[in-house]
């Protein structure tokens, strides 16, 4: 029977069961492809700052419009997504005898903006398997599917392990039209709910989806985030473009440069995709394919998701390939460490049940000779430097010394992946769980899926800092990548870079116009001097003003030495006993040498405080609490931060 053979190709696919160039330092658009910038309808806010102010939002968010989604027994939808944004209730767990939703939820401050990303893919196959009378309805996968949510949301999800995926003909028929003229309805309404939410200078909604591509079940996910409400008729998936070149080139036929459709792709999860993120995937091992290829991704995808409920994906700490010290805070919210024994939970192949689980484990080990792995998105398999955004930064300055363009030149944001349409729920104080068998404390506090349950987090937020609150203002940022992330508090740090900054600018009244007439901010390019002289990095981070004080401010570089090879340094700038509402230093990189091509970040920390599951295990009795309450398997302290997007430097 189809859905049989469905299952035997996904073989352990769980995966989402729970779920100037001179002295002025001008940014250089040297071997870059330059930015759209469009402007649109773009209004002018009396808000309007020139010198920049930050927003807040989430860019990586799920409703029922997703196969895998939670929400599909809550039933929330697109639009309480951006309700929940701006500060409304919205249903929530637990669920009634019944199965309806009876617990409310509601964001502690809201947002500034907002991308729902529903899966692009299956939005036809859901709804014809789901509307009666439909062509498919009465076919044998679609009554199979009905049967059990989470067996049918298997049956699909397989179809996105492969390394070629196909539509379902018993659905979609044997050209796969039938499911394309079906998701037509449900892009519409993704598309209203965003339009309507959207308010110039107070609120903005962008539309998006989530292309997600798990060959292999490791992650290769990208959120699409659209300019504007100029959209594609239909998403472009991974079923119909099953490699990163090919999403880019089928985006730019449908969302052509000379109209007023624009995107960006957000590579999301980098820490679960065994060196499927690399460069160069599966084009020609030639120059002219190389540079080909680092164009249009500097074009189209300036920044990857480098915190989310599934862990971080700053850095990870024993990659052979990279000099530098051991850096603890990279442990934080952790889902791959070497050397960890790694249990899993995977589908039971002797079992002849659809879903019957079992465990497995594996020791977490790097890739070996460039080779992918397979089962990140179980936390398992191997790791390789470009799963995590300090090595893959290194490996793109390494290549672009060969080919003169850089692959891998990525500002960050952090998000939530939430599945149960709450944005912004990262308090972790008050955190109401991502995916499914995460809606109560008990739930919360086993061992899930997909690095969900006790081995994940709330998840982040994007930071932007922009003139006003616009779609177009926004979407700027994010392609200038003047964007920051945090890993739920609203920090809000200012990181520029010049060789002629004000060592007192700390104390200036005028601080940011001059730090930018002077430098360039994060997500710039710092030009080489004329002379030869040391860079200058304002260093800037003010507290959330919710939240804890801020500690320290670290800058974090990377470099590629005389020998080639890649080294990382955490410098630590500055720091405050019991911390302070805000920190500020000019520091000059004493050890820069102009010949060696370089990166640098700045890296905010807060206190101590509590990890989200010690909340839950206090609001269960004492008989009910989990082993994770009382042993020390996790860390009942973390660190809240922040991360901005590098400035890059290259030698002439």
């Amino acid at each position: 029977m189809v859905f049989k053979t469905i299952i035997i190709v996904f073989q352990l696919f769980i995966l989402t069961l729970f779920v100037g160039c001179s002295e002025k330092n001008e940014v250089s658009v040297h071997k870059i492809p330059e930015l759209s910038n469009k402007i649109g309808t773009e209004v002018a806010c009396d808000s309007f700052d020139s010198n920049r102010q930050p927003f807040f939002g989430d860019l990586h968010i799920h409703t029922n419009f997703s196969h895998d989604s939670a929400a599909n027994a809550v039933g929330t939808t697109p639009y309480d997504a951006n309700r929940y944004a701006q500060g409304e209730s919205i249903p929530m767990f637990p669920l009634d005898s019944s199965g309806k939703p009876i617990g409310v939820a509601k964001i502690d401050r809201p947002l500034d903006f907002l991308a729902v990303t529903d899966h692009g893919e299956f939005l036809g196959e859901r709804a014809l398997c789901a509307t009666p009378g439909s062509p498919a309805f009465d076919s044998e996968f679609c009554t199979t599917f009905r049967v059990d949510g989470r067996q049918g949301m298997i049956m699909l999800a397989a179809v996105l392990t492969t390394e070629n995926p196909q539509r379902l003909i018993d659905v979609c028929g044997e050209d796969g039209l039938l499911c394309k003229e079906y998701a037509k309805t449900p892009w519409q309404e993704i598309q209203l709910a965003a339009n309507q939410a959207n308010s110039p200078c107070e609120f903005s909604s962008f539309i998006g989806y989530e292309y997600t591509g798990t060959p292999g079940t490791s992650n290769y996910h990208r959120n699409v985030i659209f300019r504007n409400s100029t959209v594609p008729n239909e998403p472009i998936s991974y079923i119909d473009a099953p490699i990163d070149t090919k999403l880019w080139s089928a985006l730019d036929k449908v969302c052509p440069s000379d109209s007023d459709c624009d995107y960006i792709t957000i590579p999301h999860n980098t820490n679960l995709a065994n060196g499927r993120m690399a460069p160069y995937m599966k084009i020609p091992d030639d120059l002219d394919s190389k540079i080909k290829y680092s164009m249009k991704r500097l074009e189209r995808e300036p920044l990857m998701e480098i915190f989310q409920h599934k862990g971080g994906s700053e850095c990870i700490n024993g990659l052979s390939a990279i000099i530098g010290a051991p850096d603890e805070l990279c442990d934080i919210e952790a889902v791959r460490r070497f050397g960890e024994n790694k249990t899993y939970i995977t589908r039971d192949e002797s079992s002849d049940e659809l879903i019957a689980l079992t465990q497995a484990s594996q020791v977490t080990q790097e890739c070996e000779n460039g080779a992918v792995g397979d089962n990140g998105m179980l936390g398992a398999g191997c790791v390789d430097p470009t799963d995590f955004h300090r090595s893959a930064l290194l490996i793109g300055l390494k290549e672009e010394q060969t080919t003169e363009y850089n692959p891998i030149k990525l500002g960050v944001i952090a998000s939530t992946d939430t599945h149960v349409s709450n944005p912004g729920n990262v308090k972790e104080s008050d955190w109401a769980g991502s995916v499914v068998g995460e809606g109560t404390p008990v739930e919360r506090l086993q061992k899930g899926i997909l690095t969900s349950g006790i081995d994940g987090n709330p998840g982040g937020l994007a930071g932007i800092w922009a003139e006003q609150n616009t779609r177009d203002s926004i979407f700027n940022a994010l392609l200038r990548k003047e964007v920051f992330g945090t890993s739920g508090p609203r920090i809000r740090p200012r990181f520029f870079a010049g060789w002629n900054i004000n060592e007192n600018l700390c104390n200036v009244n005028e601080m940011i116009s001059d730090a930018y007439a002077s430098g360039v901010p994060m997500g710039g390019d710092l030009m080489p001097s004329r002379s030869k002289s040391f860079p200058k990095f304002l260093m800037h981070a003010a507290k959330d003003p919710e939240g804890l004080n801020i500690e320290s401010i670290q800058l974090v570089k990377g470099w590629i030495d005389e020998e080639g090879n890649m080294n990382t340094k955490v410098i630590p700038v500055l720091s405050e006993i019991g911390g302070a509402e805000s920190l500020c230093k000019v520091y000059t990189d004493t050890e820069f040498e102009n010949s060696l091509p370089s990166y640098y970040y700045m890296r905010v920390v807060e206190p101590e405080s509590p990890r989200w599951h010690t909340y839950d295990c206090e609001r269960l009795s004492e008989d009910d609490r989990p082993d994770v309450c009382t042993n020390e398997t996790y860390p009942s302290f973390i660190r809240e931060m922040a991360w901005t997007s590098p400035i890059w430097y290259r030698p002439e």
